[in-house]
């Protein structure tokens, strides 16, 4: 998974991040962040600390969670244990944002206990529903979103958006709400893979 961390991209570096535990890595992440990051990674884990570091900066921070997957599932509910089917959830329950004012966009793989979580507490695609009293938004993009004839994802999911659709959301948001950063996810480290990433960055403002 580390694997789609190494791309090329336009921006200064400013950490590579690399811990044994998942609680190191957010807690790195989030000390390590610059006034307006971009976090690159393969797993969507990447976006913990991200959110918690941005969350430290704002009043009310916002989410908009696009992604071909909930990542909403428990170590009780997943079905498969693994940890990046949870970093939505493990962002709504340590209280870094409000249910209230994150969106999940694109989401068309989901287990019956997310679905049964998301009405529960009331999360929905609505953008203009989530970003409505926030301060600053961050984006957590999953790549495979996309529909997989037109990126190399970790784990493709059929009937996503194209990259023109993508760029558009992505450029909505950026005149709808501060882009306080953006984290991209999910995806292979191939040069197809960068191109479309620095397109999907830079619709959204970055």
């Amino acid at each position: 998974m580390v694997a789609g961390a190494h791309v090329s991209l336009p921006y200064p570096e400013v950490a590579t991040v690399e811990r044994g535990t998942l609680d190191e890595q957010t807690a790195a992440i989030a000390e390590a962040l610059p006034a307006r990051p971009v976090v690159v990674g393969g797993c969507c884990c990447a976006h913990i600390g991200a959110a918690r570091g941005l969350a430290l900066r704002v009043e009310r921070l916002g989410v908009v969670y696009i992604d071909a997957h909930g990542d909403l599932n428990t170590p009780e509910s997943s079905p498969s244990g693994d940890l990046w089917g949870m970093p939505f959830r493990m962002i709504l329950d340590a209280g870094v944002v409000d249910a209230a004012d994150v969106a999940l966009v694109g989401a068309r793989s989901l287990d019956a206990p997310e679905v049964a979580y998301m009405v529960a507490v009331g999360i929905d695609d609505s953008i203009d529903r989530a970003l409505e009293d926030v301060d600053a938004t961050y984006v957590a993009l999953d790549l495979d979103v996309l529909d997989p004839r037109e990126i190399d994802v970790l784990i493709p999911e059929p009937n996503g958006f194209s990259t023109s659709e993508l760029e558009a959301l992505l450029d909505d948001l950026a005149s709808a709400t501060t882009i306080a950063g953006i984290g991209v996810t999910g995806f292979l480290s191939t040069e197809r893979n960068a191109t479309v990433a620095r397109r999907m960055l830079a619709a959204a403002g970055f």
